[in-house]
């Protein structure tokens, strides 16, 4: 018979391994942050990444066996972290860099997530990712461009999109393309909103122009906030450039190519640098009179049956509408910092921090153009890549390079005279 002590003993051991071995759905969660302009000029973007965010997040948290291809598509939750979901808290910056800034901290420091993901408009990026290296916490840059977010010797942000210079030299080689084809491009004009987004890719461009002895008519900065872009349709109209690249956010896009239409000027091709062109907005606003735009995107929703085709349909579900470059691009960051978690087996930030800097993704395991994920010392994805795509009636198709275009390209663009 036990005693009155042994009785004790024995419970309080069974009470300690209760305690030590929490319920197998007691896993836990692994808190993302994710700043992004839901209000406001570029609300359409900011709401499509969203959607973007929790379709990529029901990937990893739910078993989707017919996404195997993909990194964590196949389990439930984390494996690595004991089964551990995602939980997302998303903030709106509004595109106001200092408030950008003030809700990274309040993430950090009061809703105390593990990671960040952001911010869309690359001056939001630039002063968000700054409150991140202050307090040690790893922050993955889904889609903005500026050469300065990685250029600052950061050891916690690391961007997965391709950058300013990217894009720069995949014109030039388009250009040269062209070239071959007996196209006349005898000068180019740059038209850039002015802030770090449009500053920093349309510097890239002069750049990359002047090393492939391309003259550039004429650069244009504006303001994205700009109500008239009269005045400097009117520059282009006169100087006659043989392709325009815009480098724009949407309200201001759009602004262009209808005050285009107005004063009927259309060159032989416009280039958006994606962003306003990728926003949801711009093709039911203009679709009628920018026929034959192009667009730089690394998303193609690819054949039916294939994983990005299958990852299309689970956004249509969700939003109505497809996938685009924008939304696509923070779709595939967020999955990559979902890796990287899994891979870290664990909360600490160190642990994470190393864990991204390992990251080795192979063309087969992304749902984006790119030929990998693999950071620089900086950062930067050292693989990340894109495409041409040209808008014809109400959707985007890929016409650049040629070996992977579903069309040909179709030159000079029809605009509103199809």
């Amino acid at each position: 018979m036990r005693t009155a002590s042994a009785t004790m003993a024995a419970a309080l051991a069974a009470a300690a391994i209760l305690m030590s071995c929490p319920p197998a759905d007691a896993a836990g969660t692994v808190k993302i942050g994710i700043l992004w302009p839901l209000t406001g000029n570029a609300a359409a973007a900011g709401q499509a990444s969203k959607a973007a965010a929790e379709v990529a997040a029901d990937i990893v948290n739910n078993k989707h066996p017919e996404l195997a291809d993909l990194p964590l598509a196949a389990t439930e939750g984390l494996p690595n972290q004991g089964g551990a979901k995602l939980e997302l808290t998303f903030v709106d910056h509004q595109g106001n860099p200092s408030l950008a800034q003030q809700l990274a901290t309040r993430l950090i420091t009061q809703d105390a997530v593990h990671v960040l993901l952001g911010a869309y408009q690359s001056s939001c990026s630039f002063t968000a990712t700054a409150v991140a290296e202050r307090y040690g916490i790893p922050f993955m840059v889904g889609e903005s461009a500026a050469l300065n977010i990685t250029g600052r010797g950061f050891k916690w942000v690391f961007r997965s999109t391709p950058i300013a210079s990217d894009y720069a030299a995949t014109y030039m080689r388009f250009f040269d393309d062209l070239k071959k084809e007996g196209k006349k491009i005898a000068s180019i004009a740059v038209v850039n909103e002015n802030t770090d987004y449009g500053t920093s890719v349309a510097d890239s461009i002069e750049v990359a122009a002047k090393k492939n002895n391309l003259p550039v008519a004429i650069r244009i900065p504006y303001s994205a906030s700009s109500t008239d872009v009269t005045a400097q349709v009117l520059q282009l109209k006169e100087k006659q450039p043989d392709v325009v690249i815009f480098i724009s956010y949407t309200s201001d896009s759009i602004l262009y190519m209808k005050a285009m239409k107005n004063l009927d000027y259309m060159p032989p091709m416009v280039i958006g640098d994606d962003t306003g062109f990728s926003d949801p907005s711009f093709i039911p606003a203009v679709a009628d009179i920018a026929q034959g735009a192009m667009n730089r995107s690394a998303w193609d929703i690819g054949k039916p049956g294939s994983t990005t085709y299958k990852i299309n349909e689970m956004y249509k579900a969700k939003t109505g509408r497809d996938l685009d470059d924008t939304s696509g691009r923070n779709m595939q960051g967020f999955l990559v910092l979902a890796d990287a978690l899994n891979r870290a087996g664990s909360t600490e930030p160190e642990k994470i921090r190393d864990a991204l800097a390992k990251t080795d993704l192979k063309p087969e395991q992304l749902m984006m153009g790119y030929n990998g994920v693999k950071f620089d010392a900086t950062g930067q994805n050292t693989l990340a890549s894109t495409y041409l795509i040209q808008l014809r009636d109400k959707q985007y198709q890929l016409v650049w390079p040629e070996k992977a275009a579903t069309t040909k390209l179709d030159w000079p663009m029809k605009g509103w005279k199809q």
